[in-house]
């Protein structure tokens, strides 16, 4: 049976990519703001891009964060993506302001210690053992990542499983943590390898 995935629109995002990237490996997807159909969905993905406070804000606007708090506490899959991934922690400091992010995961959202800001680019990740989100890919597959701050060390449910990658630090490249599952990159500009991890992610709901 097709998986119904709604791409939550709550102004930030690479909205239309995200949906045929899903589109592309079979899903059956809406981009929506609406929260009942973001709660009935068999997957919800969170995109984002720019800054962590104004993804923040928009977000709330249409009760995102009530959304994404729901279908985890009920067992429903969340997948975030890039900001979409960093607003899914407690904080983010960026240019010295901090903003409160959603809570679903302890720890702050910080600048990338690097000489070379933003970190934009073909990245290889060090998957973790296990997961689901990579399974069928080389170790030395590579990944589209195009950011400034990264969540450079977990809090969070000691089972979850930590993808790393480096960037001058070490920074969280993906998580998965029951439900909740989340990458630093973009895998809709990722190629045949993000959409093998979005299969994956779709198969699982």
């Amino acid at each position: 049976m097709t998986k119904k995935v709604v791409v939550l629109d709550y102004g930030s995002g690479n909205l239309r990519s995200a949906q045929r990237a899903l589109q592309r490996v079979g899903a059956d997807v809406e981009v929506t703001a609406d929260a009942e159909k973001a709660l009935e969905a068999d997957g919800l993905v969170v995109p984002g891009v720019g800054a962590f406070e104004a993804c923040m804000t928009g977000l709330r606007a249409i009760g995102g964060e009530k959304i994404i708090a729901e279908r985890v506490s009920a067992g429903r899959p969340v997948l975030g993506v890039c900001v979409g991934m960093q607003i899914l922690f407690a904080r983010g400091v960026e240019f010295g302001v901090e903003s409160q992010g959603c809570g679903q995961w302890p720890g702050a959202v910080v600048r990338l210690d690097a000489p070379v800001i933003p970190h934009m680019g073909w990245n290889v990740v060090d998957a973790a053992a296990g997961s689901r989100l990579f399974k069928g890919l080389d170790p030395g597959t590579r990944f589209y990542f195009v950011h400034s701050y990264a969540a450079q060390q977990w809090e969070g449910n000691p089972e979850a499983l930590l993808t790393w990658a480096t960037h001058s630090v070490p920074f969280l490249a993906a998580v998965e943590d029951g439900p909740l599952a989340a990458t630093q990159f973009h895998p809709e500009k990722s190629g045949d390898a993000g959409a093998t991890l979005l299969g994956n992610w779709v198969e699982g709901l």
